[in-house]
C-alpha cells in the first residue's frame, strides 16, 4: 500500500500538471510569502521591546484578509492559505508578548 501511495506521488510529481502549477503565480507569490512568517518565528527569540503593536496588527489584518482571498479564489490556492495562517499565528503570539511585556 505505501508503495502505492509512493508511487502515485512520485507520477503526481512528474506530470506536466505538476511542471505548470510550478510555472503559475498559485506557487511562487506563496512562495515570496512565506517571508513574513520566517521572519515573525525568528523575532520571536528577540526581546519583546522590539515588537511594533501597529505593525502587529496590520499584518494580522493583512493575513486574515488573504486567508479569505485564497479560499475564495478558484482554485483555491492552500498553498497561500496556509502561509497566511502560519503568519497570522506567529503574529498572535507576538501581539501576546507585547502585552505581556507592556
Amino acid at each position: 500500500m505505501a508503495g502505492t501511495i509512493a508511487r502515485k506521488a512520485i507520477d503526481h510529481l512528474k506530470s506536466k500538471e505538476f511542471r505548470e502549477y510550478l510555472m503559475r503565480y498559485h506557487f511562487w507569490g506563496p512562495v515570496a510569502n512565506w517571508g513574513l512568517p520566517i521572519a515573525a518565528f525568528t523575532d520571536m527569540k528577540k526581546s519583546p521591546e522590539i515588537i511594533s503593536g501597529r505593525m502587529t496588527f496590520a499584518l494580522c489584518c493583512y493575513s486574515l484578509l488573504f486567508m479569505r482571498f485564497a479560499y475564495k479564489v478558484q482554485p483555491r490556492n492552500w498553498l497561500l492559505f496556509a502561509c497566511h495562517l502560519t503568519n497570522e499565528s506567529a503574529q498572535l503570539v507576538q501581539g501576546g508578548r507585547l502585552i505581556k511585556y507592556k
